[in-house]
């Protein structure tokens, strides 16, 4: 999976096509994202204590990657991304579009 936490995404698919977000969390074995202020849904939770509130809540759900596009921060569009070899052995990430290096 190509975008990692704390990279800038577009969705492109869903509810809330068209709006850009933070990724806040990743989980590359079910190819999901957590978008900073995407994908919310309600939630009716009971009281249990005095520790939990009673009512509707709302909790921002995962998202599949194939739903979002990378923003590069260079050339500001929704890019693919691949990966190449530096002479020095590291892989990294780069923007299809601006050649330009992620990481």
């Amino acid at each position: 999976m190509k975008i990692r936490k704390d990279d800038t995404v577009l969705v492109i698919a869903g509810k809330d096509r068209g709006k850009k977000g933070k990724v806040r969390f990743s989980y590359p074995k079910e190819r999901l994202l957590i978008i900073e202020g995407i994908n919310f849904i309600k939630k009716h939770s009971k009281a249990k204590g005095q520790a939990k509130q009673a009512g509707i809540i709302d909790i921002e759900e995962p998202m599949h990657v194939s739903k979002v596009m990378y923003m590069c921060s260079k050339c500001n569009k929704p890019v693919r991304l691949g990966s190449k070899k530096l002479e020095d052995g590291r892989s990294v990430r780069f923007c299809r579009n601006c050649n330009e290096v992620v990481d």
